[in-house]
């Protein structure tokens, strides 16, 4: 039990490892925080600090909620059959996130969750899902320039895939891809008024 809080506690303070504002401060002496959006992701860190810092933030939250999934591996040993071991995952996976969201190293003002929940995506359900989301955001993307747009539709998309078109068997993965098409609009609910008073701002990538 001592192993499992542990594997937690590991997961959210991965998680609250915030590249965006790390790579801003040390590469650019620059807060993310401060300027754009004021999101510590990597669309605002695109728009503040160019493509490249954008591309490697964006990696960076992926494969850490990626890395917290794994983690289940080694902090269960061989004491979870596999029904536990994928709710243990699930859970490590949901304190990455929320130490994405709500970093404790830099006062709890985080991104939003969308590339730490790929991660999460990615480590738990079929590739074959993520990539047609995939597929989806990056075509609303090129055709209106929104990412948030593209974001909030493309999880909706993910759920209906993962339940009804994949039909996946595990009652909490299920429980989860349905969770994933509230939080992330619930996480962009600015973005959605901006978007239907016709204020929202679209993402040029640019070089800084």
């Amino acid at each position: 039990m001592l192993l499992l809080l542990a594997g937690g506690i590991v997961a959210y303070l991965m998680g609250s490892f915030s590249s965006a504002v790390w790579i801003g401060k040390w590469f650019y002496n620059t807060d993310v925080r401060t300027q754009g959006s004021g999101n510590a992701g990597a669309t605002n860190t695109i728009r503040v600090l160019g493509t490249k810092a954008g591309v490697v933030v964006m990696i960076l939250d992926v494969v850490k909620a990626w890395g917290a999934v794994m983690l289940a591996k080694i902090f269960a040993g061989n004491h979870l059959n596999d029904s536990q071991l994928i709710d243990y995952q699930i859970i490590l996976g949901a304190l990455a996130v929320l130490g994405h969201v709500f970093p404790i190293f830099t006062g709890f003002k985080g991104g939003k969750g969308v590339a730490s929940l790929v991660g999460v995506i990615i480590a738990l359900y079929s590739p074959f899902i993520f990539l047609l989301a995939l597929l989806w955001f990056s075509l609303v993307f090129i055709v209106t320039r929104y990412v948030s747009l593209a974001s909030i539709t493309a999880s909706v998309l993910f759920s209906i895939l993962a339940i009804f078109v994949f039909h996946e068997q595990n009652m909490y993965l299920i429980i989860l891809a349905g969770l994933i098409a509230l939080f992330i609009p619930a996480t962009h609910h600015k973005n959605i008024r901006r978007l239907l008073k016709g204020e929202e701002s679209k993402l040029t990538f640019r070089k800084k």
